[in-house]
């Protein structure tokens, strides 16, 4: 079985980028393993209820840790001998600030791009040739980009040279954002710890559903549970894309659209809103839409269920109504809070150190 595995990983290192992009992803997940374990972290498809076990349970060590000044000095002492790379050259707030907040509990030398006014590309460099340079300096790139496919090809493409090192997709154009996914899973994880974890729950989603990226990796991340029932609520122009509702089906996982926000919410155990991705406009189509009709405001608060959770990837406009915030259902900025803990939780397990975490 493993010699017929590396065969399928040698072969998809001799072709070329087109080739490869185009291979169903189911037939390339290995190629971004080392040693049977997670290299670089794309995908939400990536992530068994097994890795999800772990990093959940990584990620509260290290909170319980880090609590402590001895804890997190320990903490630090762990990749103090490795090197980061942020390449954000989309703009981003928590996803940069949190994954450079967990390379520091780690002990992790960080570097930064914000921008390719900054990189060698403002000279014509390509993409690619940016991302070799910073391979030579890291030991991780974690990199978020607006062109759809390009945390893909940097893992393609280091994982061929002599040092491979591990990307951490923070978000790719359109694409997948598979962190932000995690972390919303986590925050699911906790807030229903005593009403028997996410199993059984029915998860609305609300919003942008066909551009937002997190909706999509959330949805894939979902297959992992029994019982989940997912609504999407949206315009029907932002309705959630055909290829979720093609992996809901095949995984057996019951959903339905709905432009009906008031009537959603009663059955929701957690509600998942979302702004209007306009930076995607082609035509400024998204000024033609009613998006107040998906706004969730107090009068909304008691049709939830008392036990129910909101939540919001962030930025917000005004989709969530700021006096919400004191409403104890309002989970978002703690949901923000467990990215760096997560995402540290993440780092640790790409270079096997988990253990080490979990066994202290």
């Amino acid at each position: 079985m493993k010699k017929v595995e590396s065969k399928k990983i040698e072969k998809l290192k001799s072709i070329n980028w087109e080739e490869f992009y185009k291979t169903p992803l189911n037939n390339k997940l290995k190629y971004f393993e080392k040693n049977g374990r997670l290299f670089d972290m794309l995908f939400s498809q990536q992530l068994t209820p097994e890795i999800i076990s772990n990093l959940f349970a990584t990620a509260n060590k290290i909170r319980k840790i880090a609590k402590a000044k001895e804890g997190l000095d320990w903490l630090q002492t762990l990749l103090s001998h490795k090197r980061a790379m942020l390449y954000f050259v989309q703009p981003s707030t928590r996803t940069f600030v949190s994954f450079q907040s967990a390379c520091y509990i780690l002990g992790l030398k960080v570097s930064e791009i914000r921008s390719t006014s900054t990189s060698s590309e403002i000279k014509g460099e390509s993409a690619e040739d940016t991302i070799r340079t910073f391979s030579s300096y890291a030991d991780i790139i974690i990199m978020r980009h607006f062109e759809e496919g390009m945390a893909e090809k940097a893992a393609w493409m280091l994982n061929k040279i002599k040092r491979p090192i591990s990307i951490i997709n923070g978000g790719s154009g359109k694409d997948q954002h598979p962190t932000q996914a995690l972390l919303d899973l986590y925050t699911l994880d906790i807030s229903f710890a005593e009403r028997g974890g996410i199993n059984n729950k029915t998860i609305v989603m609300v919003g942008d559903l066909l551009r937002g990226r997190t909706v999509r990796s959330l949805s894939y991340l979902l297959k992992n549970y029994k019982g989940v029932k997912l609504i999407y609520v949206s315009p029907e122009y932002l309705r959630i894309g055909n290829e979720i509702k093609v992996f809901l089906k095949k995984h057996k996982i019951p959903f339905k659209e709905s432009a009906d926000l008031e009537k959603s919410l009663k059955e929701a155990d957690a509600v998942y809103m979302t702004r209007i991705q306009d930076e995607y406009d082609i035509n400024g189509e998204s000024k033609d839409i009613d998006y107040t009709k998906f706004h969730l405001n107090q009068k909304h608060l008691k049709l939830l269920k008392k036990d129910a959770i909101i939540m919001h990837p962030l930025p917000r406009r005004q989709e969530l109504d700021v006096e919400i915030d004191n409403d104890p259902r309002a989970k978002y900025w703690r949901q923000e809070r467990n990215g760096m803990w997560i995402r540290a939780a993440l780092i640790a397990y790409l270079f096997g150190i988990e253990d080490k975490i979990l066994n202290i």
